[in-house]
């Protein structure tokens, strides 16, 4: 079997996950990664994982499969950073979707759901851990049941969208308590991310670690 793994950015950081995964994949399975669809020539399954281009029907169809992992129950949260979205909004946990690539985006019909409790204290890192891994089984499971897979169609109703990401949605209000902003800050990467305020005409980051208590 031959396996292509798309994610554009070589900082994210999934690489680390899906590097010490594909030194254990087992013989027979053959893994590569590349960063742009122009590098991805071909094979039996696709994985777009973190990818920021848009591939089209056409790039897909050089695959027998090619599959999305989206950290949300879809329909419902698709778009931009939904397990991001979810827990700035008090989600205790996240659903990891596979899916087929489809247009429009996210609308494919779906492979596995898999759910992950995420504790109400785990920082971004930790949080991080908990989601790749779940991605990297999710990956490993495609492999193992490719030609028993029977996707199920998305439903019609329920669909809901997060939009994109931006820096300045990492910014804190410094007249509100931090219990009041702790799901805002503990998701924010202090490299991609960081959480950040104005105050007294300057403008601050925060950086946050968690300490167990002795």
């Amino acid at each position: 079997m031959k396996v292509t793994i798309l994610c554009s950015d070589a900082a994210h950081p999934v690489n680390a996950y899906i590097s010490r995964w594909m030194a254990t994949v087992k013989d027979g399975v053959a893994v590569e990664l590349v960063r742009r669809k122009q590098e991805a020539l071909g094979g039996d399954l696709l994985f777009l994982i973190s990818c920021s281009e848009l591939v089209s029907a056409a790039d897909r169809a050089r695959y027998r499969a090619s599959l999305v992992l989206h950290a949300s129950a879809l329909p419902e949260g698709r778009g931009w950073s939904p397990h991001i979205w979810q827990l700035i909004g008090g989600a205790e946990g996240i659903t990891l979707s596979l899916i087929e690539a489809a247009d429009p985006v996210d609308s494919g019909p779906i492979w596995k759901h898999h759910y992950i409790p995420v504790p109400r204290h785990a920082l971004w890192h930790e949080i991080n851990d908990l989601l790749f891994e779940a991605e990297i089984n999710l990956m490993a499971f495609a492999i193992e049941n490719f030609d028993q897979i029977v996707p199920a169609p998305q439903s019609s109703s329920g669909s809901s969208y997060y939009r994109r990401r931006e820096r300045r949605d990492s910014e804190l209000d410094p007249h509100k308590t931090i219990a009041e902003q702790f799901d805002l800050i503990r998701v924010c990467d202090p490299q991609r991310f960081p959480a950040y305020f104005h105050h007294r005409g300057r403008r601050y980051v925060l950086t946050l670690e968690g300490q167990d208590d002795n």
